[in-house]
């Protein structure tokens, strides 16, 4: 598809009194309000006619869009599904249309909403990432590209498939339910029921047992899904070590890294609200109860990031198993605040105390396996503020500590052990555990009255009742449970002026903002040696030598000598976008 840069540079001097003249102005160009809604047009038709191809998005670009970028290299045919990629995008675009009654926005949003359709997989689900160009030039990419991002195990082979993985389904479900009751445009209801569909189909079954209600990482299932490359030069793993590849095909285990599970569940209730789709209560009911049934036995009440959804290598159904390479089997910390977090979302849509029984215990767990003082202290790859090691040794209570040798994904490999010295800095080896927030929560819950019980319960929204409208806006903050219950409220932040005028400020004339990049990547040069090598250089690095397709710190250069601190390229940052339009959305948007 051409870029329409003649239209846009045709229209380019006109006045902001064309734009409320096209419509979603405040009737005065001239005001505070005037002007952000009017920077709002030019930056989403800017986005749209512009930067997008086919109405998908990446996550940057060169201000020339010469470079794009999703989590590796893109070409430019490609959209990137994974957040903040092109569903977020369309998110944007139909609050923007929300807030202004612009029908600009709303086209955009359709735009959008389309190429995600176009990306949608015959599941129902999605990919990572969508081609444009066709699946031969995204095989190109993945046997290129892909295959050689050391750190991306998720993108070195092509499945063919669709994933639950870091939301993007979740995200592009959600809008395809958005714009369709938008309008009731029946171009979005068949796309919209495949995706409904797609998480049906992907969940677990009862004939599955405990894993009943979960869901795989990847549906339909490859059957020769692997974790990542077959580790090389294994004589580099230290005695005792625990290596990459314990559990093989991690696509198939009950997923809960990314909160799999708790976005799926919140999809389905909002079709519940939005369509009246009260056939999907059970199925919701389903994997609340496999989330509660995976928590692990005391001591180590946890959870993993994944678990076995069938008995396999002498283990049952349920116990904690691998993931990538770098996510040894073990509980996890962050995976464990996340699904207590969950359990009480749980218990408030049902009323049942079940989901509140045994959070004393997984908060006692938390408690046992703190961060040892001395990996805080010498560690900072760990980051401020971490509290808990983000892996932790089954039966042991250790913390695990995961490592690399070597300089790319031909010759090096992944482990874990208990030194915290020179971990890798692209898995924080810490995590962030607010304990006494987790104790105030459950403690408020669980001192809740049987009749403040029921009258909660009654206001969830699986309580039935008739259909009824969405919260209006997705991107000013994320949209969670608690704003699904009828009659309640979804606040929109203030935005002082000042800061709606720098935004407008900095848009300017260019109808485009700018942004220090965050991460860029080494251009493809081929697959890397395969020769050992036993250099320490890329052990603590985001990335490895040139021949490392994966993102790295943009001021961080990846040669072998020590950082170097450079200035970040200024680039069309689309997570970037995304924050300035939704201040933008937040300071237009009409009271109430």
């Amino acid at each position: 598809m051409k870029r329409r840069d003649f239209a846009l540079a045709a229209l380019a001097p006109m006045a902001p009194a064309w734009l409320t003249a096209c419509g979603g102005g405040d009737g005065d160009s001239g005001s505070p309000r005037g002007q952000a809604v009017g920077a709002m047009r030019r930056a989403a038709v800017y986005m749209d006619e512009v930067v997008s191809y086919r109405g998908g998005y990446v996550w940057s670009y060169s201000p020339d869009l010469k470079q794009t970028f999703g989590e590796m290299e893109a070409y430019r045919t490609m959209c990137w599904i994974q957040p903040p990629g092109t569903p977020s995008v369309g998110h944007v675009y139909l609050d923007a249309y929300h807030a202004t009654g612009d029908e600009r926005h709303y086209q955009a949003a359709e735009r959008t909403a389309l190429a995600i359709v176009a990306a949608q997989h015959a599941s129902g689900g999605w990919n990572y990432i969508h081609d444009f160009a066709g699946e031969a030039s995204l095989r190109q990419w993945y046997d290129t590209i892909g295959r050689n991002g050391w750190r991306l195990e998720e993108f070195q082979h092509y499945y063919g498939n669709a994933t639950f993985d870091d939301a993007g389904t979740a995200v592009a479900s959600q809008l395809l339910l958005r714009i369709y009751v938008e309008k009731r445009d029946a171009r979005f209801l068949a796309p919209l029921q495949k995706a409904i569909g797609f998480v049906l189909d992907a969940q677990f079954g009862p004939e599955w047992g405990i894993a009943d209600g979960g869901w795989p990482q990847r549906f339909p299932h490859f059957p020769g899904a692997v974790s990542g490359m077959p580790p090389t030069h294994p004589e580099q793993v230290p005695a005792g070590a625990h290596a990459g590849m314990e559990d093989g095909d991690y696509t198939l285990h009950v997923t809960f890294n990314d909160d799999v599970m708790g976005e799926n569940i919140k999809f389905l209730t909002m079709c519940v609200i939005a369509l009246g789709e009260t056939r999907l209560v059970p199925p919701i009911q389903r994997a609340m109860e496999c989330m509660r049934r995976m928590q692990q036995p005391g001591p180590q009440a946890g959870w993993s990031l994944q678990h076995l959804s069938r008995a396999q290598g002498g283990r049952a159904a349920g116990a904690p198993a691998g993931a990538r390479s770098y996510e040894p089997r073990s509980l996890a910390t962050h995976t464990t605040q996340t699904n207590i977090r969950q359990l009480f979302n749980y218990f408030q849509l049902t009323g049942d105390r079940k989901y509140l029984a045994r959070i004393p215990e997984a908060i006692a767990w938390l408690r046992s396996c703190p961060l040892p003082a001395e990996a805080i202290a010498n560690n900072a790859l760990l980051g401020g503020g971490r509290t808990h090691p983000t892996f932790v040794e089954l039966g042991t209570n250790d913390p695990l500590y995961v490592h690399r040798y070597g300089s790319n994904i031909h010759n090096g490999g992944y482990y874990a052990d208990k030194n915290y010295r020179d971990t890798v800095s692209h898995y924080s080896a810490g995590r962030a555990i607010d304990i006494a927030g987790l104790e105030s929560t459950w403690a408020k819950l669980n001192a809740m009255t049987d009749r403040e019980v029921a009258d909660m319960a009654a206001r969830s929204p699986l309580a039935g009742g008739p259909q009824r409208a969405l919260p209006r806006y997705f991107s000013i903050r994320e949209v969670d449970f608690p704003d699904l219950f009828a009659g309640a409220s979804m606040p929109t932040p203030a935005v002082p002026e000042k800061e709606a005028q720098q935004l407008v400020d900095e848009l300017g004339d260019k109808r485009y903002w700018t942004s220090p990049v965050p991460e860029i990547v080494n251009p493809y040069l081929g697959d890397g040696p395969a020769a050992a090598y036993t250099g320490t250089a890329y052990r603590s690095r985001h990335v490895g030598d040139v021949y490392d397709t994966s993102p790295y710190p943009a001021d961080n250069p990846p040669d072998a000598a020590p950082y170097v601190k450079k200035d970040k390229p200024q680039f069309i940052v689309t997570s970037e976008w995304i924050r300035r339009m939704g201040r933008l959305i937040a300071y237009v948007a009409p009271a109430g």
